[in-house]
């Protein structure tokens, strides 16, 4: 066995890697393939429970549909800007392709913080995962609202940490710290923001694990990886923003 033992450092040692690409673009795809699955699964839910129940709540009026088209206006400026910031890294313009990065972060974050001001008006309304005061026969609305609008949430969320791990590496870290601080001890104890903010100080130690262990300066690749996520989470939402408001649209007389 030893005699047929790969030399490291020989061209043509290794097997060409798949479809002429790289591996982590590879297993980014692959990834994406998998979420698809979740996602499709969540929505068919969703569509299944909104079809067969003539009952279904019809919850969101006009404030509802202009901020959820101002979130949706703010993922596909996300994507503009995350477009440039990949043609920016691929002719190595360092100083924009943060710079686009950080915009995209910046959009991110607002749908964020939008979508998260959508729950508590909600939650103050009445709505939980179990019951919605729009329709006592329909309980499973809010579970499969909140489950379906949640998960997309949070892959935004990670989006936008993952985005500035790649843009900002280990100076990063502080920031979410500062965030999660912020934001833990302005908010009541009840607030949607005060209970999800902790997603920062997990995705904080996974990041510093991953900084300090394989500390590497991002180049053109990590960055169009990034991208990839990034649009997959942008193209989900196109789905959930007219099947859950749009069709959900309380007409007012």
């Amino acid at each position: 066995m030893a005699d047929i033992a790969v030399q490291h450092g020989i061209a043509g040692a290794y097997e060409p890697s798949l479809f002429g690409t790289y591996s982590k673009k590879i297993g980014m795809w692959l990834f994406l393939l998998s979420d698809t699955l979740t996602f499709g699964a969540l929505l068919f839910a969703y569509s299944y429970g909104r079809i067969s129940n003539p009952d279904w709540p019809t919850p969101f009026h006009k404030e509802s549909i202009i901020n959820a088209t101002i979130m949706t206006g703010c993922l596909l400026s996300s994507s503009l800007t995350m477009v440039l910031g990949v043609l920016a890294a691929r002719r190595g313009d360092r100083s924009w392709t943060r710079n686009w990065i950080l915009f995209t972060m910046l959009f991110g974050s607002a749908f964020v913080v939008l979508h998260g001001m959508e729950w508590s008006k909600l939650i103050e309304e009445g709505m939980t995962p179990f019951k919605n005061p729009w329709a006592a026969n329909v309980p499973q609305f809010g579970g499969t609202f909140f489950t379906l609008t949640g998960m997309h949430m949070l892959h935004v969320t990670i989006g936008v940490i993952y985005l500035g791990v790649v843009a900002l590496r280990k100076k990063f870290l502080p920031i979410l710290l500062v965030i999660w601080a912020i934001v833990f001890f302005a908010t009541p104890a009840d607030n949607v923001f005060h209970t999800g903010v902790h997603v920062l100080l997990i995705a904080t130690a996974v990041a510093a694990v991953i900084l300090f262990l394989k500390p590497k300066d991002y180049d053109a690749h990590d960055v169009e990886i990034s991208g990839l996520y990034w649009h997959f989470v942008d193209l989900v939402w196109m789905f959930i923003f007219p099947l859950v408001y749009l069709m959900s649209t309380r007409v007012q007389g």
